[in-house]
């Protein structure tokens, strides 16, 4: 590195060319679009993302012009530099090429690391000559200057990456002697972020051993008065600890001479746990000893203020490693932000009186690729346990076997956090009787023999509000219960996106619980709103995302487009278009990762996953940022294919082909691998698993424009709409699509949808509204010459005018009907008519020919295979026995349609069978018999909302009533009663 970094971010955006000397690049988008390339150096940026830098949210309709004018301009520049291939052009934007030492932000973090490396071989000397010359290269807030907020925010990490390396760097200056030169630096870099407890500890240690201990613990004073008034929190642990180590003398005297480097702080280098507490080398150097002789390390970080519930798996995981069985290690297992760490540190600190031998804490976790290794762990683990760096065995079978010999028959507690694999927990579990083990992580880290797995699920109600109270206060929450309560729903009851909320709303007390409601309630903004100092929901869940290949992380961001409550292996298939097998297996590793759960099983007892909320926010941000090269289009449009492929078998099979229904020209797409001889081996029973799913599947089609292939849907699910009464579902479905057909301008799907909708409004003795949609769906059929449409329109009509008692009129359309299904090939729909017709002539009493049209009906759907249609010839059968005094003959009919209709869970069926077989359990004089099912028969119409029909068998049970009463002889008022035929 000649002249130091030749592209310079580290304050003013500069480039440096030994042509161009400390040439800056000309204000404006040139300047922003080059910052923004420079940030992400040596990866690809988006023109999305460019323009998002220079324009915000709305750019202009030129941008993408403007944008390749601008890197057109920067080429030209550094052609100027004889580097004019720099930028280079790469789908889907552009990306600038930056050699090592190139660019000094790159050189700031690794210097850093090399800093860090150093340490871990105790070389503080040389570790403090690099941190002081990387940190030479800040010349101010990163990006400044470019004008683009969005930057600067994405610079953010800069920043904290230089204060922690300016923290090390002073650690090592006061640990030199160099305290009295030190007290004006953190006093102005205290001034600058009053917050930071660690530069606020180090100013107390320089002013103490400065000989002006005064003057440090005010500054403690003033610290504690500042986190209770801006955060609502006590300092932290290790801030205390300063202050109690001055009080007591412990925090070193005046100007004392500069120690060794093996007694280098563990803050200042990489070998630190959790909240800055000191790692192994700290505790191997501090001095403790067993009754042995051996160290006792206390390496537990301090426990979490605030601690509410998980009483359960606290005792649970107490007992495991407590108590008398095998069990020596427990590994929790969730999702990220689902509070392992915090509930395996807050059992930690309640069973550590256990383990008198001490206790070994580590982080494992990182970004892929920077996580620590067995091998580290064990290192550092010796160390704490008293084994000098240069006796260290160089391999990981080696330093495993000596831990095991150090733990022998010691009570020691060991806690791992965030272990990702098996091979990095296998080396680290001690020998048969030697103390336990507790670990956070991925399930895969729980897979070795001797581990427990324990689920950490989400709070529950009651720890969600207790929660929030801890930190902000029970009056608040309490003046605010149903705000509290919707947080926790917004939030999924996470527990480290409660804590979030929680120190935002202690930070700002004139904030309400509603407002924060709000400021949540956009799902556009929640990931962003959930981030506070250090704690960051999108952190968490970005270290496991990276961690997967590339195509799970493409099922990730395309399970994020679906709506329904949970999916199955064949969307997942069909949103990638591969295989069944190559889909699950995929599923299983998000399942592996954390980012998806499984939600029990499908009929066929495959396994249904679910995506969380927060997940499938971020799951979002990334199709966003991979909208061009994920397609999401295409992927949807597969998998609506297979859901109309499923609805249409699954309608086939309950009616016998297809009959009674339109279809429109959208795409089927068979779903890959599914042996549907036994997913639909009860049809109505699989629609029935999957309502939520399938009615989400009308929508998606509704919100990405697939009209054809919505009102098919839509229509296609009435055949358990109906037979279940899932009224509400069969409007919502189909008003949606009325919606997107209309947009779409499709005359013969807005017709079916209408159509349906007006056999709804008669399900639900709506007659006038039902008119309202028959009459023009109707007249688009006749308009589109379309004759199934028109006989379905018409035997809809026929039912309308039979309800309204105008049997000529019905007779006529049902006649017109019956031709039109019979021209349309649908002889299922020909069996209804007849049905309804063998109806209409038994009303006027032609029992022969009532009886013709049933036989005829009950030969066609014998022949088609319809079990459907047949239960309502019967049905209507059954009413022609009555109405001919054939009271047992109809009675075995309706007893054998109630236990099948019950089988089929058709209530409405249920409800019409009970009806007519409590009519003829009277006429047979069974009277206690004949009032009971009628009960039952308003019962069941009550639930499924029928209240005119409720209303119909309520007539009739008050006129048996009514009946039974007028029966009653004079002297029998109290006796039995009965209906005397």
């Amino acid at each position: 590195m000649r002249n130091g970094p030749v592209y310079r971010i580290l304050g003013p955006l500069e480039v440096a060319f030994e042509q161009l000397p400390e040439s800056r690049v000309p204000r404006g988008r040139k300047q922003t679009v080059l910052a923004a390339l420079l940030l992400e150096a040596n990866r690809v940026v988006s023109t999305e993302s460019l323009m998002e830098a220079v324009w915000g949210e709305s750019p202009p309709l030129t941008a993408r012009t403007q944008i390749q004018t601008c890197i057109s301009g920067l080429r030209t520049l550094l052609a100027e530099s004889g580097r004019p291939s720099d930028i280079v052009t790469k789908g889907p934007g552009y990306m600038i090429q930056v050699s090592e030492g190139e660019l000094d932000s790159q050189v700031l973090l690794s210097g850093i690391s090399e800093a860090h490396a150093l340490l871990r071989e105790n070389r503080a000397e040389d570790a403090q000559e690099i941190l002081r010359s990387v940190l030479s290269l800040w010349r101010g807030p990163a990006m400044s200057g470019t004008g683009s907020d969005l930057l600067r925010v994405r610079a953010q990490h800069l920043e904290e990456a230089r204060l922690g390396a300016l923290e090390t760097y002073t650690e090592l200056r006061l640990d030199a002697g160099r305290h009295a030169e030190l007290v004006g630096e953190l006093r102005s870099l205290l001034a600058e972020h009053p917050l930071r407890e660690r530069i606020r500890g180090q100013l107390m240690l320089a002013l103490h051993r400065s000989g002006r201990t005064a003057e440090a613990l005010e500054a403690y004073r003033a610290g504690r008065r500042l986190a209770v008034e801006e955060l609502g929190l006590e300092p932290g642990d290790e801030l205390k600890e300063i202050q109690l180590a001055i009080l007591s003398g412990e925090a070193g005297g005046v100007a004392p001479a500069a120690p060794g480097p093996a007694a280098v702080p563990a803050p200042a280098v990489a070998e630190t746990v959790a909240d800055g507490v000191p790692a192994a080398d700290a505790d191997a150097a501090d001095g403790a000893r067993g009754a042995e002789g051996l160290p006792v390390p206390r390496q537990l970080p301090p426990d979490v203020a605030g601690f509410v519930g998980r009483a359960d798996r606290l005792r649970t995981v107490e007992d495991l490693l407590t108590g008398p069985g095998d069990v020596r290690a427990v590994a929790l297992t969730g999702p990220p932000g689902i509070g392992k760490s915090a509930l395996a540190l807050h059992a930690a600190h309640r069973i550590a009186r256990h383990f008198p031998d001490g206790q070994l804490y580590c982080d494992l976790g990182g970004a892929p690729g920077s996580r620590l290794t067995a091998s580290d762990v064990l290192g550092r683990f010796l160390r704490a346990l008293g084994v000098p760096g240069e006796a260290l065995p160089a391999s990981c079978d080696e330093r495993a076997a000596l831990y095991r010999q150090l733990l022998a028959g010691r009570r020691m507690l060991v806690v791992l956090d965030d272990v990702a694999t098996e091979s990095q927990l296998g080396p680290l579990l001690p020998g048969p009787g030697a103390g336990a083990v507790l670990v956070t992580g991925s399930p895969r880290a729980a897979g070795l023999p001797g581990v427990r797995a324990l689920t950490v699920d989400v709070l529950e109600d009651d720890e969600v509000l207790r929660m929030l109270a801890a930190v902000v206060g029970e009056k608040r929450v309490a003046s605010e219960a149903q705000a509290a309560e919707t947080l926790g729903r917004i939030v999924g009851r996470l527990p480290l996106a409660l804590r979030i909320v929680a120190a935002r709303l202690a930070a700002r007390p004139h904030w309400s619980l509603a407002w924060m409601v709000e400021r949540l309630s956009d799902e556009h903004r929640r990931l962003d709103e959930l981030a506070y100092g250090d704690l960051a929901i999108r952190t968490g869940i970005a270290l496991s995302y990276e961690a997967l290949d590339d195509s799970a992380r493409r099922l990730l961001r395309l399970l994020s487009l679906l709506d329904g409550p949970w999916t199955g292996g064949w969307v997942a298939a069909a949103l990638l278009d591969v295989d069944l097998f190559h889909a699950v297996d995929l599923l299983d590793q998000l399942v592996e990762a954390q980012l998806l759960e499984v939600v029990g099983n499908d009929p066929t007892s495959s396994p249904r996953y679910r995506l969380p909320g927060l997940i499938r926010l971020f799951a979002r941000e990334e199709l966003e940022r991979h909208r061009d090269t994920d397609g999401g289009d295409a992927a949807l449009e597969r998998v609506v294919g297979g859901w109309l492929s499923l609805v249409d078998e699954a309608h086939r099979r309950i009616y016998g082909g297809d009959f009674t229904i339109l279809h429109g020209s959208a795409p089927r797409r068979s779903p890959a691998g599914l042996a549907l001889h036994r997913v639909l081996a009860d049809p109505l029973g699989w629609l029935e698993s999957e309502r939520a799913n399938v009615c989400a599947a009308v929508g998606l089609a509704a919100r990405t424009g697939q009209a054809e292939a919505c009102w098919d849907l839509a229509t296609g699910l009435v055949s358990l709409f109906e037979a279940r009464c899932y009224f509400e579902d069969w409007e919502r479905t189909h008003l949606q699509a009325l919606d997107c057909v209309r947009d779409a301008g499709g005359e013969r799907g807005r017709a079916a949808l209408l159509c349906s909708l007006g056999s709804l409004h008669l399900s639900r003795s709506q007659l006038k509204a039902a008119r309202q949609r028959l009459v023009p769906a109707l007249e688009l059929f006749i308009g589109l010459g379309d004759v199934h449409g028109c006989a379905l329109a018409r035997r809809n009509l026929a039912l309308l005018e039979l309800r309204n008692r105008d049997l000529d009129a019905a007779l006529g359309r049902f006649w017109v009907a019956l031709g039109e299904f019979r021209e349309a090939g649908d002889q299922v729909g020909a069996a209804s008519v007849l049905v309804h017709m063998a109806r209409l002539e038994g009303d006027r009493g032609n029992w022969s020919t009532a009886g013709g049209y049933l036989h005829e009906a009950l030969e066609i759907c014998q022949g088609a295979g319809s079990r459907r249609v047949e239960l309502q010839v019967r049905y209507v059968l059954s009413d022609l026995m009555q109405r001919q005094g054939r009271y047992e003959e109809a009675e075995n009919v309706l007893t054998d349609l109630l236990r099948q209709v019950r089988e089929r869970r058709d209530v409405a069926g249920e409800s019409r069978v009970l009806q007519r077989l409590g009519g003829v359990s009277a006429r047979l004089g069974r009277n206690d018999d004949a009032q009971r099912l009628l009960r039952a028969a308003i019962a069941t119409r009550e639930r499924i909302m029928d209240r005119v029909g409720a209303a119909e068998v309520r007539l009739e049970l008050a006129q048996l009533e009514v009946a039974l009463e007028d029966r009653v002889t004079p002297s029998g008022g109290s006796g039995p009663r009965g209906l005397h035929c």
